[in-house]
C-alpha cells in the first residue's frame, strides 16, 4: 500500500476578471478551478500549479501557503 503525503498546499484567490485578455489566460485560471472573482481554491504546491500562478500574476494573488 502506498502513503500519500500530506504535502504542501496553496490557497489561491482570483482577484480580477479574465474579460478582454488573452484565451489562455482564461484557460489557465479554468485550470487552476477558478471562474469568478473572489473564488478560492486549495492547491497542491508543484512546480505545475506553480507555474500557472505565475502565468497569470494579475489576476490571482496566493492567499495562504501551508
Amino acid at each position: 500500500m502506498v502513503k500519500k503525503s500530506a504535502g504542501k498546499t496553496l490557497v489561491v484567490e482570483q482577484v480580477a476578471s479574465p474579460s478582454r485578455r488573452p484565451s489562455v489566460q482564461r484557460e489557465t485560471l479554468i485550470g487552476l478551478g477558478l471562474n469568478r472573482i473572489r473564488r478560492r481554491r486549495t492547491l497542491p504546491d508543484n512546480p505545475a500549479v506553480r507555474g500557472m500562478i505565475a502565468s497569470v500574476p494579475h489576476l490571482v494573488r496566493i492567499v495562504d501557503e501551508a
